[in-house]
Protein backbone atom coordinates (compact mmCIF):
# COMPACT_ATOMS: atom_id res chain seq x y z
CA UNK A 1 0.00 0.00 0.00
CA UNK A 2 2.78 2.39 0.47
CA UNK A 3 6.41 1.76 -0.20
CA UNK A 4 8.86 3.47 2.22
CA UNK A 5 11.69 4.99 -0.11
CA UNK A 6 14.21 6.68 2.08
CA UNK A 7 14.61 8.24 5.14
CA UNK A 8 16.84 11.66 6.17
CA UNK A 9 18.00 12.85 9.78
CA UNK A 10 17.87 16.67 9.33
CA UNK A 11 19.89 18.41 11.58
CA UNK A 12 20.20 22.15 12.24
CA UNK A 13 21.56 24.36 9.46
CA UNK A 14 23.76 26.11 11.77
CA UNK A 15 25.12 25.55 14.99
CA UNK A 16 22.57 26.02 18.12
CA UNK A 17 22.64 26.22 21.94
CA UNK A 18 24.30 22.76 23.45
CA UNK A 19 22.07 23.04 26.60
CA UNK A 20 20.16 21.04 29.02
CA UNK A 21 16.60 22.98 28.47
CA UNK A 22 14.38 23.28 31.83
CA UNK A 23 11.18 21.41 31.21
CA UNK A 24 8.15 23.02 33.02
CA UNK A 25 6.03 20.52 35.16
CA UNK A 26 3.27 20.98 32.79
CA UNK A 27 5.74 19.40 30.35
CA UNK A 28 6.16 16.88 32.73
CA UNK A 29 2.77 15.83 32.95
CA UNK A 30 2.15 15.30 29.15
CA UNK A 31 2.54 12.38 27.34
CA UNK A 32 5.95 10.73 26.44
CA UNK A 33 4.44 9.05 23.26
CA UNK A 34 3.98 11.73 20.27
CA UNK A 35 1.39 13.57 19.21
CA UNK A 36 0.04 12.82 15.77
CA UNK A 37 -1.25 15.13 12.84
CA UNK A 38 -2.12 14.48 8.77
CA UNK A 39 -2.19 17.21 6.30
CA UNK A 40 -3.36 15.92 2.95
CA UNK A 41 -2.59 18.23 -0.33
CA UNK A 42 -4.28 18.04 -3.75
CA UNK A 43 -2.19 17.25 -6.55
CA UNK A 44 0.30 19.19 -7.66
CA UNK A 45 2.80 19.95 -10.56
CA UNK A 46 5.68 18.71 -7.94
CA UNK A 47 7.42 15.77 -8.05
CA UNK A 48 8.02 13.60 -4.83
CA UNK A 49 11.82 14.27 -5.00
CA UNK A 50 11.12 17.94 -5.63
CA UNK A 51 8.81 18.53 -2.98
CA UNK A 52 10.82 16.40 0.04
CA UNK A 53 14.12 18.41 -1.31
CA UNK A 54 11.92 21.65 -0.27
CA UNK A 55 10.95 20.22 2.92
CA UNK A 56 14.35 19.29 4.03
CA UNK A 57 15.84 22.48 3.57
CA UNK A 58 13.50 24.06 4.93
CA UNK A 59 13.30 21.94 7.79
CA UNK A 60 17.03 22.36 8.79
CA UNK A 61 16.58 25.71 8.61
CA UNK A 62 13.48 26.28 10.91
CA UNK A 63 15.43 23.65 13.45
CA UNK A 64 17.90 26.49 13.56
CA UNK A 65 14.91 28.57 15.57
CA UNK A 66 12.92 25.89 16.95
CA UNK A 67 16.36 23.64 17.91
CA UNK A 68 14.66 21.69 21.32
CA UNK A 69 12.77 19.94 18.34
CA UNK A 70 16.23 18.35 17.33
CA UNK A 71 17.35 17.23 20.42
CA UNK A 72 16.61 14.34 22.69
CA UNK A 73 14.89 13.36 26.21
CA UNK A 74 16.73 11.66 29.17
CA UNK A 75 14.78 9.44 31.82
CA UNK A 76 15.65 11.29 35.08
CA UNK A 77 14.38 10.29 38.70
CA UNK A 78 10.18 10.53 39.56
CA UNK A 79 9.64 9.26 36.03
CA UNK A 80 10.59 12.78 34.51
CA UNK A 81 12.56 13.62 31.63
CA UNK A 82 15.26 16.25 30.83
CA UNK A 83 15.37 18.01 27.30
CA UNK A 84 18.45 17.69 25.48
CA UNK A 85 19.46 20.25 23.22
CA UNK A 86 22.35 18.46 21.42
CA UNK A 87 21.29 18.93 17.83
CA UNK A 88 20.79 15.01 16.79
CA UNK A 89 18.17 16.04 14.35
CA UNK A 90 14.42 14.94 13.22
CA UNK A 91 13.66 12.17 11.26
CA UNK A 92 12.14 12.72 7.77
CA UNK A 93 10.73 9.68 6.17
CA UNK A 94 9.73 9.94 1.99
CA UNK A 95 7.04 7.43 1.11
CA UNK A 96 4.97 6.21 -2.10
CA UNK A 97 1.51 5.12 -2.44
CA UNK A 98 -0.48 3.51 -4.65
CA UNK A 99 -3.55 4.78 -3.45
CA UNK A 100 -5.01 8.10 -4.39
CA UNK A 101 -6.18 10.56 -2.05
CA UNK A 102 -10.08 9.86 -2.28
CA UNK A 103 -9.38 6.34 -0.79
CA UNK A 104 -9.30 8.35 2.81
CA UNK A 105 -12.78 9.97 2.23
CA UNK A 106 -13.47 12.27 5.38
CA UNK A 107 -10.31 11.57 6.90
CA UNK A 108 -11.42 10.45 10.42
CA UNK A 109 -8.41 9.23 11.97
CA UNK A 110 -7.75 5.64 11.15
CA UNK A 111 -5.29 2.92 11.84
CA UNK A 112 -4.59 3.21 7.52
CA UNK A 113 -3.78 6.83 8.17
CA UNK A 114 -1.35 6.08 11.82
CA UNK A 115 0.02 2.66 10.14
CA UNK A 116 0.89 4.07 6.26
CA UNK A 117 1.33 7.96 6.32
CA UNK A 118 3.15 8.39 9.70
CA UNK A 119 6.49 7.52 10.78
CA UNK A 120 6.98 4.69 13.01
CA UNK A 121 7.43 5.01 16.99
CA UNK A 122 8.10 2.53 18.99
CA UNK A 123 8.82 3.46 22.77
CA UNK A 124 8.96 0.35 24.05
CA UNK A 125 12.06 -0.85 22.03
CA UNK A 126 14.78 2.02 21.87
CA UNK A 127 16.59 3.96 24.43
CA UNK A 128 14.19 7.32 25.13
CA UNK A 129 17.49 9.41 23.91
CA UNK A 130 17.58 8.04 20.59
CA UNK A 131 13.97 8.66 19.81
CA UNK A 132 13.33 11.46 17.61
CA UNK A 133 11.08 14.57 19.47
CA UNK A 134 10.28 15.15 15.62
CA UNK A 135 9.07 13.20 12.88
CA UNK A 136 7.86 14.03 9.49
CA UNK A 137 6.81 11.45 6.45
CA UNK A 138 6.37 12.81 2.82
CA UNK A 139 4.11 10.16 1.08
CA UNK A 140 2.75 10.75 -2.92
CA UNK A 141 -0.56 9.08 -3.94
CA UNK A 142 -0.94 7.86 -7.27
CA UNK A 143 -3.25 10.71 -8.27
CA UNK A 144 -0.55 13.12 -7.39
CA UNK A 145 -1.52 14.15 -4.48
CA UNK A 146 1.16 14.53 -0.91
CA UNK A 147 0.31 14.41 2.48
CA UNK A 148 2.42 15.31 5.05
CA UNK A 149 2.26 13.34 8.60
CA UNK A 150 3.67 14.52 11.83
CA UNK A 151 4.61 13.16 15.06
CA UNK A 152 5.41 15.71 17.87
CA UNK A 153 6.75 14.59 21.19
CA UNK A 154 4.41 16.21 23.48
CA UNK A 155 6.37 16.30 26.36
CA UNK A 156 8.17 19.62 23.86
CA UNK A 157 4.86 21.17 23.13
CA UNK A 158 1.14 21.73 22.70
CA UNK A 159 -0.75 22.58 19.73
CA UNK A 160 -0.08 26.16 19.92
CA UNK A 161 3.60 26.02 19.70
CA UNK A 162 3.27 22.67 16.76
CA UNK A 163 0.96 24.80 14.83
CA UNK A 164 4.09 27.52 15.37
CA UNK A 165 6.41 25.49 14.17
CA UNK A 166 4.73 24.15 11.27
CA UNK A 167 3.79 28.09 9.64
CA UNK A 168 7.47 29.22 10.26
CA UNK A 169 8.69 25.73 8.45
CA UNK A 170 5.97 26.69 5.65
CA UNK A 171 7.01 30.05 4.98
CA UNK A 172 10.59 29.12 5.20
CA UNK A 173 9.87 26.48 2.11
CA UNK A 174 8.06 29.22 0.45
CA UNK A 175 11.33 30.98 0.48
CA UNK A 176 9.84 33.39 2.94
CA UNK A 177 11.99 35.07 6.16
CA UNK A 178 10.49 34.11 9.13
CA UNK A 179 8.13 36.20 11.41
CA UNK A 180 7.54 35.06 14.66
CA UNK A 181 10.55 33.69 17.03
CA UNK A 182 9.43 31.26 19.55
CA UNK A 183 9.84 32.14 23.36
CA UNK A 184 11.84 29.15 24.48
CA UNK A 185 12.52 30.07 28.10
CA UNK A 186 10.05 27.60 30.16
CA UNK A 187 11.49 28.86 33.43
CA UNK A 188 8.59 31.84 33.55
CA UNK A 189 6.52 28.52 33.87
CA UNK A 190 7.78 27.66 37.18
CA UNK A 191 5.09 28.07 39.89
CA UNK A 192 4.73 30.50 42.90
CA UNK A 193 5.34 29.19 45.94
CA UNK A 194 1.36 29.58 46.88
CA UNK A 195 -0.17 29.21 50.24
CA UNK A 196 -2.18 26.69 49.17
CA UNK A 197 -5.34 27.66 51.76
CA UNK A 198 -8.86 26.81 52.18
CA UNK A 199 -9.56 29.53 49.72
CA UNK A 200 -8.24 28.34 46.88
CA UNK A 201 -10.32 26.87 44.23
CA UNK A 202 -11.56 23.55 45.27
CA UNK A 203 -12.24 20.52 42.38
CA UNK A 204 -10.81 17.38 41.02
CA UNK A 205 -7.41 18.09 39.15
CA UNK A 206 -7.38 16.23 35.86
CA UNK A 207 -4.62 13.88 35.84
CA UNK A 208 -3.67 14.49 39.91
CA UNK A 209 -6.94 12.57 41.29
CA UNK A 210 -8.19 9.22 39.93
CA UNK A 211 -10.68 9.75 36.87
CA UNK A 212 -13.83 8.21 38.13
CA UNK A 213 -14.51 4.62 38.20
CA UNK A 214 -17.52 2.11 36.84
CA UNK A 215 -19.88 1.55 40.10
CA UNK A 216 -18.70 -1.37 41.51
CA UNK A 217 -15.23 -1.52 39.82
CA UNK A 218 -12.05 -0.98 41.96
CA UNK A 219 -10.28 -0.41 38.40
CA UNK A 220 -10.79 0.24 34.67
CA UNK A 221 -9.33 -2.35 32.66
CA UNK A 222 -12.18 -3.97 30.97
CA UNK A 223 -12.86 -0.62 30.01
CA UNK A 224 -9.27 0.33 28.68
CA UNK A 225 -9.55 -2.90 26.77
CA UNK A 226 -12.84 -2.50 24.92
CA UNK A 227 -13.12 -2.26 21.20
CA UNK A 228 -13.49 1.55 19.59
CA UNK A 229 -13.60 2.96 16.69
CA UNK A 230 -13.90 6.74 15.22
CA UNK A 231 -16.36 8.24 13.89
CA UNK A 232 -16.58 12.06 12.02
CA UNK A 233 -19.62 13.99 13.46
CA UNK A 234 -20.40 16.98 11.03
CA UNK A 235 -22.55 20.28 12.56
CA UNK A 236 -23.63 23.49 10.65
CA UNK A 237 -23.21 26.31 12.37
CA UNK A 238 -27.19 26.42 12.23
CA UNK A 239 -26.86 23.19 14.09
CA UNK A 240 -24.23 25.01 17.06
CA UNK A 241 -26.51 27.73 17.58
CA UNK A 242 -29.51 26.07 18.15
CA UNK A 243 -27.77 24.15 20.60
CA UNK A 244 -26.48 27.43 22.17
CA UNK A 245 -29.54 28.78 22.12
CA UNK A 246 -30.96 25.97 24.33
CA UNK A 247 -28.06 25.74 26.82
CA UNK A 248 -28.94 29.82 27.47
CA UNK A 249 -32.72 29.51 27.35
CA UNK A 250 -32.42 26.63 29.98
CA UNK A 251 -29.10 27.73 32.28
CA UNK A 252 -28.52 30.54 34.27
CA UNK A 253 -25.22 32.15 32.65
CA UNK A 254 -24.91 35.87 34.31
CA UNK A 255 -21.36 36.89 34.02
CA UNK A 256 -21.85 36.04 29.95
CA UNK A 257 -24.02 33.85 27.78
CA UNK A 258 -23.00 30.22 27.11
CA UNK A 259 -20.31 29.86 24.47
CA UNK A 260 -21.20 27.40 21.71
CA UNK A 261 -17.73 25.21 23.18
CA UNK A 262 -19.62 25.01 26.10
CA UNK A 263 -22.84 23.90 24.39
CA UNK A 264 -21.13 21.17 21.92
CA UNK A 265 -19.33 19.80 25.31
CA UNK A 266 -22.58 19.69 27.08
CA UNK A 267 -24.36 18.00 23.98
CA UNK A 268 -21.57 15.48 23.55
CA UNK A 269 -21.36 14.27 26.72
CA UNK A 270 -25.40 13.80 27.61
CA UNK A 271 -25.34 11.82 24.52
CA UNK A 272 -22.73 9.95 25.37
CA UNK A 273 -23.57 9.02 29.26
CA UNK A 274 -26.98 8.07 27.83
CA UNK A 275 -26.04 5.42 25.30
CA UNK A 276 -23.53 4.18 27.89
CA UNK A 277 -26.45 3.05 30.11
CA UNK A 278 -24.91 3.86 33.20
CA UNK A 279 -26.52 3.82 37.01
CA UNK A 280 -28.15 6.69 37.92
CA UNK A 281 -25.52 7.20 40.57
CA UNK A 282 -22.91 6.43 38.43
CA UNK A 283 -20.77 9.85 38.30
CA UNK A 284 -19.13 11.15 35.17
CA UNK A 285 -16.49 13.44 33.94
CA UNK A 286 -15.87 15.71 31.29
CA UNK A 287 -12.42 16.61 30.94
CA UNK A 288 -12.15 19.61 29.08
CA UNK A 289 -8.59 21.35 27.13
CA UNK A 290 -7.99 24.78 28.79
CA UNK A 291 -5.11 26.87 27.40
CA UNK A 292 -4.04 29.43 30.37
CA UNK A 293 -1.29 31.26 28.56
CA UNK A 294 -3.36 34.41 29.08
CA UNK A 295 -4.83 32.72 32.26
CA UNK A 296 -1.95 33.12 34.23
CA UNK A 297 -0.28 36.59 35.55
CA UNK A 298 1.62 38.08 34.57
CA UNK A 299 0.15 36.38 30.77
CA UNK A 300 3.26 34.02 29.35
CA UNK A 301 5.13 35.73 26.49
CA UNK A 302 3.57 35.92 22.78
CA UNK A 303 4.75 32.51 21.04
CA UNK A 304 5.48 30.69 24.24
CA UNK A 305 6.98 27.37 23.09
CA UNK A 306 5.67 24.35 25.15
CA UNK A 307 2.89 23.37 26.94
CA UNK A 308 0.17 25.49 28.39
CA UNK A 309 -2.70 23.31 28.28
CA UNK A 310 -4.55 21.63 31.30
CA UNK A 311 -7.17 19.34 31.40
CA UNK A 312 -9.57 20.78 33.93
CA UNK A 313 -12.74 18.43 35.00
CA UNK A 314 -16.27 18.88 35.02
CA UNK A 315 -18.44 16.67 37.44
CA UNK A 316 -21.52 15.22 37.52
CA UNK A 317 -23.94 12.71 38.48
CA UNK A 318 -25.41 10.91 35.82
CA UNK A 319 -29.11 10.93 36.86
CA UNK A 320 -28.37 15.15 37.22
CA UNK A 321 -27.02 15.05 33.88
CA UNK A 322 -30.00 13.37 31.78
CA UNK A 323 -32.87 14.54 34.02
CA UNK A 324 -31.71 18.13 34.17
CA UNK A 325 -32.34 20.59 31.64
CA UNK A 326 -29.54 21.01 28.70
CA UNK A 327 -27.97 24.28 30.50
CA UNK A 328 -27.30 22.16 33.24
CA UNK A 329 -24.65 20.78 31.42
CA UNK A 330 -23.45 23.64 29.94
CA UNK A 331 -23.17 25.53 33.34
CA UNK A 332 -21.08 21.91 34.77
CA UNK A 333 -18.53 23.13 31.97
CA UNK A 334 -18.84 26.60 32.48
CA UNK A 335 -17.65 26.01 36.24
CA UNK A 336 -14.99 24.01 35.10
CA UNK A 337 -13.40 26.38 32.65
CA UNK A 338 -14.11 29.16 35.09
CA UNK A 339 -11.83 27.44 37.82
CA UNK A 340 -8.94 27.84 35.71
CA UNK A 341 -7.78 31.08 37.21
CA UNK A 342 -4.19 31.92 37.92
CA UNK A 343 -4.00 30.75 41.54
CA UNK A 344 -5.49 27.62 40.39
CA UNK A 345 -2.75 27.09 37.63
CA UNK A 346 0.05 27.44 40.41
CA UNK A 347 -1.31 25.27 42.98
CA UNK A 348 -1.45 22.57 39.95
CA UNK A 349 1.69 23.19 38.96
CA UNK A 350 2.91 23.21 42.66
CA UNK A 351 1.03 19.72 43.13
CA UNK A 352 2.78 17.93 40.07
CA UNK A 353 6.47 19.70 41.63
CA UNK A 354 5.85 17.50 45.14
CA UNK A 355 5.06 14.31 43.00
CA UNK A 356 7.67 11.69 44.13
CA UNK A 357 6.48 9.79 40.40
CA UNK A 358 4.42 11.45 37.78
CA UNK A 359 4.29 8.19 35.52
CA UNK A 360 0.63 7.45 36.99
CA UNK A 361 -0.60 10.38 36.26
CA UNK A 362 -0.02 10.78 32.14
CA UNK A 363 -1.96 9.76 29.78
CA UNK A 364 -0.70 8.29 26.17
CA UNK A 365 -1.71 8.83 22.48
CA UNK A 366 -1.35 4.72 21.57
CA UNK A 367 -4.51 3.29 20.99
CA UNK A 368 -4.36 0.02 23.59
CA UNK A 369 -1.70 1.34 25.74
CA UNK A 370 -1.93 -0.07 29.20
CA UNK A 371 0.13 2.64 30.95
CA UNK A 372 -0.86 5.53 32.71
CA UNK A 373 -4.48 7.22 33.07
CA UNK A 374 -7.42 5.88 31.67
CA UNK A 375 -9.83 8.91 31.01
CA UNK A 376 -12.49 7.01 28.83
CA UNK A 377 -15.77 5.16 30.15
CA UNK A 378 -17.40 6.75 32.63
CA UNK A 379 -15.64 10.16 31.11
CA UNK A 380 -14.51 12.46 28.09
CA UNK A 381 -11.83 14.31 27.26
CA UNK A 382 -12.88 17.35 24.94
CA UNK A 383 -10.00 19.51 22.60
CA UNK A 384 -10.91 22.26 20.98
CA UNK A 385 -8.93 23.55 18.12
CA UNK A 386 -11.08 26.21 17.84
CA UNK A 387 -9.89 29.36 17.47
CA UNK A 388 -6.39 28.23 16.74
CA UNK A 389 -4.74 28.87 13.33
CA UNK A 390 -4.85 25.65 11.95
CA UNK A 391 -4.42 26.22 8.04
CA UNK A 392 -2.24 28.16 5.68
CA UNK A 393 0.30 25.30 5.91
CA UNK A 394 1.22 26.10 2.45
CA UNK A 395 4.85 24.54 2.03
CA UNK A 396 4.63 25.71 -1.73
CA UNK A 397 2.56 23.31 -3.75
CA UNK A 398 -0.57 25.03 -2.28
CA UNK A 399 -2.26 25.39 0.77
CA UNK A 400 -3.89 21.86 2.55
CA UNK A 401 -7.07 20.50 1.53
CA UNK A 402 -7.31 18.97 5.27
CA UNK A 403 -5.65 19.10 8.62
CA UNK A 404 -6.72 17.14 11.61
CA UNK A 405 -5.60 14.44 14.42
CA UNK A 406 -4.09 11.17 12.70
CA UNK A 407 -5.44 8.97 15.39
CA UNK A 408 -7.58 8.82 18.72
CA UNK A 409 -6.07 6.51 21.50
CA UNK A 410 -8.74 6.13 23.36
CA UNK A 411 -12.58 5.75 24.13
CA UNK A 412 -14.31 9.30 24.87
CA UNK A 413 -11.58 10.90 23.15
CA UNK A 414 -13.21 14.35 20.94
CA UNK A 415 -11.58 16.96 18.97
CA UNK A 416 -13.96 20.22 17.98
CA UNK A 417 -12.19 21.28 14.36
CA UNK A 418 -13.80 24.12 12.80
CA UNK A 419 -14.32 24.32 9.11
CA UNK A 420 -11.31 25.66 6.75
CA UNK A 421 -14.36 27.07 4.68
CA UNK A 422 -14.58 29.15 7.82
CA UNK A 423 -18.44 28.50 7.36
CA UNK A 424 -18.81 28.52 10.92
CA UNK A 425 -19.17 24.59 10.78
CA UNK A 426 -17.53 21.93 12.72
CA UNK A 427 -15.83 18.57 12.12
CA UNK A 428 -16.00 16.36 15.24
CA UNK A 429 -13.46 13.53 15.21
CA UNK A 430 -14.25 11.17 18.13
CA UNK A 431 -13.31 7.86 19.52
CA UNK A 432 -16.25 5.69 21.28
CA UNK A 433 -16.81 2.31 22.14
CA UNK A 434 -17.90 0.56 19.22
CA UNK A 435 -20.85 -1.30 21.38
CA UNK A 436 -22.52 2.58 21.67
CA UNK A 437 -21.31 4.30 18.45
CA UNK A 438 -24.37 3.61 16.39
CA UNK A 439 -26.92 4.74 19.37
CA UNK A 440 -25.03 7.77 20.36
CA UNK A 441 -24.78 8.85 16.88
CA UNK A 442 -28.59 8.65 16.63
CA UNK A 443 -28.81 10.46 19.43
CA UNK A 444 -26.58 12.79 18.40
CA UNK A 445 -28.31 14.53 15.75
CA UNK A 446 -31.78 13.48 16.93
CA UNK A 447 -31.40 15.90 19.99
CA UNK A 448 -30.48 19.04 18.28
Amino acid sequence: MVTLKNSHIVKPAESTPNEIMYLSHCDQLKPITHAPTIYFYKPTKESLENALHILKNALSKALVIFYPLAGRLKWVSGGRVELHCNSTGALLLEAQSELKIDHFGDFRPNLEITKYLLPSVDLSVPPIEEVPLLLAQLTKFACGGFSLGLKVSHVILDGQSALHFVSEWAKIARGEKFTESPYLDRSVLQPKELQLTADLPKSKYSQLDPPSLMVGKSDNLEERNKPTKVTMLKLSEEQINELKKRANYHGSFSSRPCSRFEALCAHIWRCATKVRRHAMEQETICYVSVDFRQRVKPPLPPKYFGNAVMLTPAVAIVGDLISEPFGYAAGKIRESIEFVTNEYVNSYLVRIKNLSDVSPYRHFHTAGCSRGAFLGNPNLVVTSWIGLPLYGADFGWGKEIYMGPATLGYDGKAFFIPSKDGDGSLSIPFCFQLEHLDDFEKYFYEEI
